[in-house]
């Protein structure tokens, strides 16, 4: 919790981010941070699984790209680059639901910040699945 009085609340959000070296002071190093690091990762992984149905609706999408992928012949740098496209997908989609996290975070009140947030965040998954859908389609029908 920020205190109102100014000089607690400077000492407070300086006490939570880098200390005069640039580090943060959790004292995580080497394979240590790796190993929480791949653990926040495998979270943020489940938690978008478990609560955005159109995450999951990707991972069945881009799951079924990929195997045909498998399947076609195919130059390795043209398959290569039909995984490559569904794994920005997913990503996009992992980001603008960070995006959509946040903004709901801060606070559930229609506001144009809000919505022009979460609606880039949209144009931005529109945009990964063009591209999907541009790099499916010169590849197959060149």
């Amino acid at each position: 919790m920020l205190h109102k009085d100014p000089a607690l609340c400077e000492m407070q959000m300086q006490s939570s981010g880098p200390n005069g070296t640039g580090k943060y002071p959790h004292g995580k190093t080497g394979l240590n941070r790796v190993f929480h690091t791949l653990i926040h990762s495998r979270d943020g992984f489940l938690a978008t699984v478990r609560g955005e149905a159109a995450f999951r609706q990707l991972l069945v999408l881009h799951a079924l790209l990929m195997a045909t992928t498998c399947l076609l012949d195919l130059r390795p740098a043209e398959r290569a680059l039909m995984l490559a496209v569904s794994f920005i997908s997913l990503l996009v989609e992992l980001l603008n639901s960070a995006i959509e996290a946040v903004v709901d975070r801060i606070s559930l009140e229609l506001h144009p910040l809000s919505k022009n947030a979460k609606d880039m965040g949209s144009a931005a998954q529109t945009t990964a699945l063009l591209m999907v859908a541009a790099v499916w389609a010169v590849i197959l029908l060149a």
